[in-house]
């Protein structure tokens, strides 16, 4: 199954920030995209169990 994953820059506080509407809960931010990714890719799943 395929979640959207909204990625935006908040060039205020200089972090990506990472949610969803497909994935309750989602809600990271890190000062480097690649990281984030990283750390969506690991709560993704996390999250959708929590939500069975």
């Amino acid at each position: 199954m395929n979640y959207k994953i909204d990625l935006q820059f908040d060039h205020e506080a200089e972090v990506w920030i990472a949610t969803s509407e497909d994935v309750y809960g989602l809600v990271l931010e890190d000062e480097s995209c690649d990281r984030l990714l990283a750390r969506v890719k690991l709560a993704v799943p996390e999250l959708l169990e929590l939500e069975q």
